[in-house]
């Protein structure tokens, strides 16, 4: 039996949820469900007072979102990433007053997680919004005006008392949700930032250690194990900041569990002109991510998008345009190592992914089974792949191999690779896989499906096979035979 708590806080005992718990793969850097059978993060960032679940807040609308929620099944997704207060409006706050959680809340949880539970989607959950909680500081429940113990949000991560209530919040949403299997991770603290120290990084690692401890240690005492665990970091931090030791805690800190950045990278993608750079720079972002991690831990994005043209300049892409820069992005993401597609902030007005975003997800979900995850002890290849005439993102080890090929010689006006031009061939090289004979399985991510087989030969540390005539992109799964 798994423990829950009752509204006056104390624990009460539960059934033991029939959705699988998530964790990492023991012999690969991607993640598994209790069975050892693969599962793969595909979804993006959802708020509670968001268009899709803003029905589930004080029950007015349940039936929507159980709709929406089984519509996202159907396409594919397995996760949404989500805040445990959204700050940007006040009536949506987890505590008020500090210490005091809000029943209106509560109840917004126990429903989404038994909508999860019966669904079988899952929750990466991080306890703080801390994005709107600096901007919106002075209406926050933790501020010293409003009762609380913090002055400012520069000294959240440094304040003692703060720091009680991060980790009741925490315990709290381990006691009442923790032993569910809908709840695939904690991001223990989103975009953890020098700003939030004063400046410093000097405390991150005691402050991931505190927390981690505390919530796994918890966890083990109620349920006999422990979920995924992870930080966040918004990404230009690591470039911008070299002089802190912020890749130490974000990719090798001993005590989580994976690796996550939000990959907001300047230009192409906070900003894109076309559909092809973005995916180019993406790929580049995963590359330098997996060399920062020493153990094979997985790694993957948990926030990108056009944020630059939606939040500043006030502009919502055109939606053929979104959608193209939303599936180069996803399967440069993939296939250059991470972990499924990447987790998209929506950066669009209505604040949702739109129906073709929805189609690139059950593309990349039905292409999955393709390969075997589970013993995928992948690199990185995107700099030692040929392909004469394509950009090449790809990832392997001597078994296996994910590939994935982009055109961005002919571009449109709009900035999407044109597909009124003659189709290309060319010859693929895939180094590092043993000798032997494998099967080449292309894959076309718009329509999402098989295209073409063909059986290539793998000799001297390296596989060739010949790229039958593509216009834009496409994916292969090279598995041995």
């Amino acid at each position: 039996m798994s423990k829950a708590v009752g509204a006056d806080g104390s624990l009460l005992s539960a059934a033991t949820p029939s959705l699988s718990w998530i964790s990492v793969a023991r012999h690969a850097p991607y993640f598994v469900d209790e069975t050892g059978s693969p599962w793969t993060p595909i979804g993006q960032n959802d708020a509670i007072s968001w268009p899709e679940l803003n029905g589930l807040f004080r029950r007015r609308d349940v039936e929507s979102v159980e709709k929406h929620l089984l519509w996202l099944k159907d396409s594919g997704v397995t996760c949404l990433r989500l805040m445990l207060e959204y700050a940007q409006v006040r009536h949506r706050y987890f505590e008020r007053p500090a210490g005091r959680y809000v029943p209106s809340m509560v109840q917004f949880w126990d429903d989404l997680f038994a909508l999860c539970e019966r669904i079988g989607l899952r929750l990466l959950l991080t306890p703080v919004d801390t994005f709107w909680t600096w901007l919106h500081w002075r209406w926050h429940p933790w501020n010293t005006a409003n009762g609380g113990p913090l002055r400012s949000p520069s000294e959240i991560l440094t304040c003692p008392e703060t720091r009680q209530l991060i980790k009741a919040r925490l315990g709290f949403a381990a006691r009442r949700w923790g032993g569910s299997g809908a709840l695939f991770a904690w991001d223990l603290w989103n975009e953890i930032h020098p700003a939030q120290a004063g400046d410093s990084a000097d405390n991150f690692s005691e402050f991931i250690h505190d927390l981690s401890s505390y919530v796994r240690e918890l966890e083990t005492e109620l349920y006999g194990r422990a979920h995924p665990q992870t930080v966040s970091v918004f990404g230009p931090e690591l470039t911008w900041k070299p002089h802190m030791a912020l890749h130490e805690h974000i990719f090798r800190h001993p005590d989580l569990d994976f690796a996550t950045i939000h990959i907001y990278g300047s230009g192409p993608i906070d900003n894109p002109k076309d559909t092809v750079q973005p995916a180019v720079l993406f790929g580049q972002i995963v590359r330098d991510s997996l060399a920062e991690i020493r153990d094979h831990r997985p790694f993957l994005d948990t926030e990108h998008g056009p944020i630059h043209s939606f939040k500043d300049k006030k502009k919502t892409l055109p939606e053929a345009f979104d959608d193209e820069y939303f599936r180069h992005i996803a399967w440069a993401h993939l296939a250059s190592g991470a972990a499924g597609g990447g987790m998209r902030w929506p950066n669009r007005h209505p604040h949702v992914l739109t129906p073709g975003m929805r189609r690139a997800q059950k593309s990349m979900a039905d292409f999955l089974p393709l390969l075997n995850w589970t013993e995928f002890r992948r690199r990185n290849l995107n700099a030692e792949i040929t392909a004469e005439g394509f950009h090449a993102f790809g990832c392997g080890d001597a078994q296996q191999a994910l590939v994935w090929l982009l055109r961005g010689d002919e571009l449109a006006a709009d900035g999407r690779v044109r597909t009124d031009v003659s189709p290309r061939s060319t010859m693929v090289r895939v180094p590092g896989l043993a000798d032997g004979t494998y099967q080449v399985t292309g894959w076309n991510t718009s329509d999402g499906r098989a295209v073409d087989q063909q059986v290539a030969s793998g000799r001297n540390g390296a596989l060739e096979f010949t790229l039958q005539p593509i216009v834009a992109d496409r994916a292969f799964a090279i598995t041995p035979l």
